[in-house]
């Protein structure tokens, strides 16, 4: 019997128990097509379960964007300035008498205070020189008395023309000449009890002393007042700075626009940032600004002073100073990364209700606290986008976004006239 091909073997009816009979393969073709049904039923229900959004969206949903809601009101307009400490008194104590220095009386680096002793000169020569005076004076004295005594007994008798009025004439002017004597040597004693004490030298002022300039056994006030120490007084502690020149003016013809109200009662308040970036506890107050501009630098000179109870200033120190010399109304603070800066101005993302996106243009007034403050260009309850910008660089033109709240670093909520958008960015 001849072989059966494949195709015949599969088509062929099986034999029945009894290997007489055969039947077709109904089953098996009933089961195959039961599958395709179902796969195609589960096809279906899943493109049902697929989300609008997603299907909009090209699969992906909207992306989440960070934001802050604007929230006006008055902002202080900062300007950080360099700026130099320098001690509010400062006193050079000098040698006004020559001699010997025989002693220092105070500890280096220690605060002094008016009329204290520092040095003593070797007093010798003045004590001297003061007895000399006195002796002079007692003479003198003397001379007086002599004078007076005589033009005393003169007179009764150039009346009786016992004596001649020449001789009394000379009686007085004897007298007045010892009298003019006496005040020579009074005015000498003074001056030698001068000298003496300026050999005991004393502090001027109150303040902290530096270190001694000379040594024990050092000549000095030879020819000239020798330096010996310096006092400079630390509290309060001024200040120097410098400022554009057209920045003031700028500033000045804003506040006589009504654009800008001046800070505080007229008297503009002062912090200071040291090299570490700290910011000093103590605020300070602006006394006074130069009225000569600098013809090289174009810049005015400002004088500020600060509290320095514990002396943690010191001297000759450079800071940076931030002076806030005027407020602005109804101004917003944005985090920086929330503002563009170019050539042609800065700009904003603002997110509307329906999570559109679009740029606005807005008008920058310096900077408060590491923030913008944003003077023109954006309404109460617009939501200003922070972070997320380079999700928008992924999406087509047009397409939405979700807005949420942003938070700074550390999660602390935005400063100043921008809080943090609700949730579901809705203003």
């Amino acid at each position: 019997m001849p072989a059966l091909s494949p195709l015949m073997s599969a088509n062929q009816a099986t034999p029945n128990a009894a290997g007489s009979s055969f039947y077709p393969l109904r089953p098996i073709v009933r089961n195959v097509a039961l599958a395709g049904v179902v796969a195609l039923l589960l096809a279906a229900c899943g493109a049902k379960e697929t989300p609008p959004e997603a299907a909009a969206g090209g699969g992906r949903p909207a992306p989440e964007v960070g934001v802050v809601t604007v929230a006006p009101t008055d902002v202080g307009l900062v300007t950080e300035l360099p700026g130099r400490l320098e001690a509010s008194r400062v006193a050079q104590v000098r040698a006004r008498a020559a001699g010997i220095l025989q002693e220092r009386l105070f500890r280096e680096g220690s605060d002094v205070k008016p009329g204290q002793a520092l040095f003593r000169i070797d007093p010798a020569p003045y004590a001297a020189a003061v007895q000399s005076a006195e002796a002079s004076l007692a003479r003198a004295e003397a001379s007086l008395a002599q004078a007076a005594a005589l033009a005393r007994r003169y007179k009764p008798l150039v009346a009786e023309n016992a004596i001649s009025e020449q001789e009394y004439a000379n009686a007085e002017a004897a007298e007045k000449a010892a009298a003019a004597d006496v005040a020579v040597a009074r005015a000498t004693l003074q001056t030698a009890r001068i000298n003496l004490g300026y050999a005991n030298v004393t502090a001027p002022i109150a303040g902290r002393i530096g270190r001694s300039l000379v040594t024990e056994g050092a000549l000095v006030g030879q020819g000239e007042a020798t330096p010996l120490a310096v006092i400079q007084q630390v509290n309060p502690m001024f200040v120097n700075f410098t400022q554009s020149a057209s920045e003031a003016l700028a500033l000045r013809r804003a506040m006589e626009a009504g654009q800008l109200k001046a800070a505080g009662d007229g008297a503009a308040s002062v912090r200071v940032v040291l090299e570490d970036g700290s910011e000093y506890p103590q605020e300070g107050r602006l006394l006074f600004s130069d009225l000569t501009v600098d013809a090289t630098t174009g810049q005015i000179t400002l004088r500020a002073e600060v509290p320095n109870p514990n002396g943690a200033l010191l001297p000759g120190l450079y800071v940076r100073v931030r002076l806030e010399q005027a407020t602005a109304g109804n101004a917003v603070l944005l985090p920086q990364q929330a503002v563009t800066r170019t050539a042609q101005g800065d700009s904003v993302r603002v997110v509307d209700a329906e999570g559109k996106v679009s740029t606005r243009s807005i008008r920058v007034g310096g900077q408060q606290g590491g923030q913008w403050v944003v003077r023109e260009g954006l309404q109460a309850g617009e939501q200003v986008m922070v972070d997320g910008f380079q999700k928008l660089q992924m999406l087509p033109p047009g397409a939405p976004v979700k807005a949420v709240p942003w938070k700074a670093e550390g999660g602390a909520a935005p400063a100043g006239g921008a809080a943090a958008a609700p949730a579901g960015g809705k203003s």
